[in-house]
C-alpha cells in the first residue's frame, strides 16, 4: 500500500491556480456630485457647506503677473493656486486686462511705453450700474508682443500643474471675454486673436483651454477656432444658451456651434464645455418652474454636453432643501459618471468593464490605480498602479480593462479601483457603484466580501 503525502502549502498553491474565476456584477449607486473636475463651481473661497464642489474659479488681472518685458512674478497666481488646493480643490482661472469697475489688468510698463487706452462707461454691466473700463489698444506691436511671450511663459510653468483643472483663454476684451459689446470697434482684430491661440496652442498640450466663443470661417469680427484644439464656456448659461430660432438670438450658444459647423458641434468629445450660469439665472434656475426667459437646465446640459459651470445662486446663501435636493440631481447629471457593470477575476487575470453613463468624457489623462486586500480588509493596501485610463470613453460606450495582476494573488482577496486625483488631497474619481467606498474611502471594492456591520 502507498500512503501519497500532500505538502500543504503546495496543495494551497494547486487549488490557488487551478481556481475557478470570480465574476461579480456591481450594482448601480449614485455617483457623488462632488466628483473631480465637473460640476457646479463657486468663485474661490466661498463659504462653507452650501454645495458639494470639486472646483474653485477667480480673476486674476496680467499686470499682477508681468512686471517688466520677459519679466515675471508669479507669486499672486501661486497663492490662489496653493489656497484651493489646500481645500482638497482644483482651481480654475482666467487673465485679464480689462474688468469694468477694477483697477486695470494692463501692466504699466506698456502704457508708460506709449500703450493707448480707451477709457469709457461700459454700459454691458446689467444688472449691475454701468462703470469705467479701461480698453487697450489691442494692435499695439509691443502688447501684442508681452500677449504671446506671456502666455508662452505661462504655459512652459503650468501646463499639467495639477492644482489646475482648466483655464479659460481671456485676456482679450471685457473680462477676458473675447468682446467689447457694445464697443465692438475697440476688440482685437482677427491677427491679434489668431496670435493669442497659436501661441496658447503651443504651449498648453496637457491643461485643457477654453474658448468663449465657437466661431466658423464666416464671422466678421473673430478669428475662426473650430479647428482648434480648444473647448468653450457659455458664460450666459441656460439665459443665452438653446436656440429659439429667432435671428436676434444667433448670437447664443446652441446657434453659435451650429453656425460654426460641425465640427464645433462635436467638440465635446474630445475638448470640454464649461462656462457660468447667467445672474438673473442664479438659483431660480433649479426651481420647478424657473422665470421665463430662464431656459431648461437639463435641456442646456443635455444639448450642450457641459461638464463644468461657475455660479453663485447656490453658494451665496443656504439653498432651502427642496431647490438644494432639485439641484443635486441635476448637477450630478453634468460632465462625466463611470460605472462598473463587471468584473472577473481569472488566476492573476483581472478583467473590467465600465460604462460612461455621463453626457460628456473625462478629460484629464489621469491612469488608474489597482488595490489589494486579504480577506480580512484589515491589512495594509497594496497599491498597483496601472496604465488604463478614463479618457476617450464617450457617454454610452462602454470600455474594457484586462489587467495582470503580480502573482501569487491571495486567496479570497479584495480587490478594489481607484482614478486617484494628482492633487495631493484632491477627490479621485469616484464610481457610480453600490460598492464604491465600501472597504477603503475613495475606492471602489470590485471583487471582496462584505464589511460585517460594526467594524
Amino acid at each position: 500500500m502507498v500512503t501519497i503525502r500532500l505538502i500543504p502549502s503546495l496543495f494551497a498553491s494547486i487549488l490557488i491556480l487551478h481556481a475557478e474565476p470570480i465574476t461579480s456584477p456591481l450594482l448601480e449607486g449614485p455617483a457623488p456630485v462632488d466628483n473631480p473636475l465637473k460640476g457646479l463651481v463657486p468663485y474661490a473661497t466661498p463659504a462653507k457647506d452650501r454645495f458639494p464642489h470639486s472646483m474653485e474659479f477667480f480673476y486674476i488681472p496680467m499686470s499682477d503677473v508681468v512686471k517688466a518685458p520677459g519679466k515675471y512674478d508669479w507669486l499672486a497666481l501661486e497663492k490662489r493656486l496653493n489656497d484651493i488646493a489646500s481645500r482638497g480643490n482644483q482651481a480654475i482661472f482666467r487673465f485679464y486686462l480689462e474688468y469694468p469697475g477694477k483697477n486695470s489688468g494692463i501692466p504699466e510698463h506698456l502704457i508708460q511705453g506709449g500703450l493707448k487706452v480707451h477709457r469709457y462707461t461700459n454700459t454691458n454691466t446689467a444688472p449691475f450700474p454701468p462703470t469705467e473700463v479701461i480698453t487697450p489698444n489691442y494692435e499695439d506691436p509691443n502688447l501684442r508682443k508681452e500677449l504671446t511671450d506671456f502666455i508662452a511663459a505661462f504655459g512652459k510653468r503650468y501646463d499639467g500643474d495639477p492644482r489646475i483643472g482648466f483655464i479659460t483663454a481671456g485676456l482679450l476684451g471685457t473680462w477676458g471675454e473675447w468682446h467689447t459689446h457694445p464697443r465692438n470697434e475697440l476688440f482685437a482684430s482677427k491677427a491679434v486673436q489668431r496670435e493669442v491661440m497659436d501661441t496658447y496652442e503651443k504651449s498648453f498640450r496637457t491643461t485643457p483651454i477654453l474658448l468663449r466663443y465657437p466661431v466658423g470661417e464666416k464671422n466678421e469680427q473673430k478669428a475662426e477656432n473650430a479647428a482648434r484644439p480648444f473647448g468653450y464656456h457659455d458664460d450666459s448659461f441656460a439665459w443665452a444658451t438653446l436656440d429659439t430660432g429667432r435671428k436676434q438670438d444667433d448670437w447664443f450658444f446652441i446657434p453659435s456651434l451650429k453656425t460654426a459647423g460641425p465640427t464645433a458641434m462635436d467638440r465635446w468629445k474630445t475638448h470640454p464645455i464649461g462656462g457660468e450660469i447667467r445672474p438673473e439665472a442664479w438659483g431660480v434656475v433649479f426651481d420647478p418652474s424657473p422665470p421665463s426667459p430662464v431656459q431648461s437646465f437639463d435641456r442646456c446640459v443635455t444639448e450642450t454636453h457641459v461638464t463644468w459651470l461657475m455660479d453663485t445662486g447656490m453658494f451665496r446663501e443656504k439653498a432651502k432643501p427642496e431647490r438644494h435636493a432639485r439641484a443635486i440631481e441635476a448637477v450630478r447629471r453634468m460632465g462625466y459618471e463611470f460605472r462598473v457593470t463587471s468584473v472577473t477575476l481569472d488566476g492573476d487575470s483581472l478583467e473590467i468593464t465600465l460604462v460612461n453613463q455621463g453626457i460628456a468624457p473625462f478629460y484629464h489623462p489621469w491612469p488608474a490605480c489597482i488595490g489589494i486586500l486579504d480577506p480580512s480588509g484589515n491589512n495594509p493596501l497594496k497599491e498597483i498602479p496601472i496604465s488604463n485610463k478614463l479618457t476617450g470613453v464617450l457617454p454610452g460606450e462602454s470600455a474594457v480593462w484586462r489587467i495582470q495582476l503580480p502573482s501569487p494573488v491571495p486567496p479570497e482577496p479584495v480587490i478594489l479601483l481607484q482614478v486617484p486625483n494628482p492633487l495631493k488631497n484632491g477627490k479621485p474619481v469616484r464610481f457610480a457603484n453600490r460598492t464604491q467606498d465600501a472597504h477603503r474611502s475613495g475606492w471602489l471594492t470590485l471583487i471582496g466580501k462584505p464589511i460585517p456591520a460594526g467594524k
